[in-house]
């Protein structure tokens, strides 16, 4: 069993959709030994559901996502997954200051898409969940692909 956690800076927008995107695409390819899951890495939107934005594209792909509440990491995370996929250079800094010596785990979801390597756009910031819809998409193709050809 493969665990991944995608992890950005509230837990509300980026990171969530990135775990139930992958979730539902693990489920149409029949996948079952690849398990996702979503945290923060600060405290602002802790318990908070997930943003209406997000929510919007998602329910548009049949994906419902009620039972999310915003979480932050813990430091037992690094023990429990084996991936911590980041959607932004700050969640990677955050998350290296969290888990120390766990630079093998922690990778940006934009590493991979092909041609990739850039940050996930914050549509809290941007507004724009349509191109963070995208971005991530091509990110958990990627991933679940790097992963089924290990």
């Amino acid at each position: 069993m493969i665990k991944v956690l995608f992890v950005c800076h509230g837990n509300i927008c980026r990171s969530p959709m990135a775990e139930y995107i992958m979730r539902d695409m693990l489920k149409k390819r029949g996948i079952t030994d690849i398990e996702t899951a979503s945290a923060a890495t600060s405290t602002e939107e802790l318990g908070n559901h997930v943003h209406p934005g997000t929510v919007r594209v998602l329910n548009r792909l049949g994906i419902d996502c009620s039972d999310k509440r915003a979480r932050q990491i813990a430091k037992s995370d690094c023990d429990k997954f084996d991936l911590l996929i980041g959607m932004d250079s700050e969640n990677l800094r955050n998350m290296r200051r969290f888990w120390i010596n766990s630079d093998s785990k922690i990778h940006l979801l934009g590493e991979y898409i092909e041609n990739g390597g850039h940050e996930i756009s914050d549509p809290w910031y941007t507004g724009d969940f349509e191109q963070t819809y995208r971005d991530i998409k091509a990110g958990c193709e990627g991933l679940i692909n790097t992963i089924i050809n290990r």
